[in-house]
């Protein structure tokens, strides 16, 4: 399905009527990131439930929750869970929020997820600066007929996660004493982990981590013209690299022992684009 202009507008009044300031920045917290979450000043939650045309989130990690409020004294617009298309959603219901985060004001979207680590010299908890991505899922939420004033026809994502962006993040985490990788998110459209010959083929295709979400709404942003930050928490090695079975609760576990790490690097961010 599409979207029309008239109800992403829809969204945006029933967020809008509840806000007192409009956001900056938006973004969109991963399995196991809700965490960040926590940290925002004066917080007002708008249950995905309440907001016309929003889907729900099901998977387990995703509190299902649209807040606003201040963090590092940015007014942001947080998605804490996600929709992805393993749930029975398209790509166009899956990257709506981001059509509504355009409408409200925000320039910026900051995109986290967890992800498998595919590249051999990474390790679990390590904190990946998305460089490009590749998409497996073999579906674009711009599939349709272009609406000009959502974006042009054939988007440039020569530079979807932007070079400044990326920068400062591996910027601020050298001021935190950490280093971050800097990596090719390949998606794919789940549910199932991948085999041990999918994470070979994305290895040679040039993937370093894999996960089931983010291109989407990627895709989206670019096309409206918000400039995109993505951060991979590699969670868990993909399948075939360690002689042990994937788990969501792995993934979980890992977000759990990195959250300090991960709310310090948003924050730090968030402060200097201040």
């Amino acid at each position: 399905m599409s979207f029309t202009l008239k109800q992403v507008r829809e969204a945006e009044k029933a967020i809008r009527g509840k806000m007192t300031e409009e956001p900056a920045i938006g973004m969109i917290l991963g399995s196991g990131l809700g965490v960040l979450a926590e940290e925002i000043e004066n917080p007002l939650a708008i249950g995905y439930d309440e907001i016309p045309h929003f889907p729900v989130s099901t998977v387990e990690g995703h509190a299902g929750k649209l807040i606003m409020g201040k963090l590092e004294n940015v007014n942001v617009l947080v998605m804490a869970g996600r929709f992805h298309l393993y749930e029975g959603h398209d790509p166009t219901t899956v990257s709506f929020p981001i059509r509504v985060m355009k409408e409200l004001g925000v320039k910026t979207l900051i995109v986290t997820n967890a992800a498998g680590g595919v590249n051999l010299a990474y390790e679990p908890g390590d904190l990946m600066v998305i460089q490009d991505h590749v998409n497996l899922m073999f579906r674009n939420p711009l599939v349709g007929l272009n609406n000009k004033e959502f974006g042009v026809t054939f988007p440039d994502m020569s530079s979807a996660y932007d070079p400044e962006l990326r920068e400062l993040a591996h910027r601020v985490a050298k001021q935190l004493g950490f280093s971050l990788r800097e990596g090719v998110y390949a998606a794919v459209l789940g549910p199932s982990y991948e085999t041990p010959a999918e994470i070979r083929m994305i290895r040679t295709l040039g993937g370093d981590a894999v996960g089931m979400s983010t291109v989407p709404e990627v895709i989206v942003a670019c096309h409206a013209g918000i400039r995109v930050l993505g951060i991979s928490c590699i969670t868990n090695m993909a399948a075939g690299i360690l002689p042990q079975p994937l788990s969501h609760e792995e993934v979980i576990d890992t977000a759990n022992r990195v959250k300090d790490q991960f709310t310090a690097l948003v924050k730090g961010i968030l402060r200097h684009l201040s």
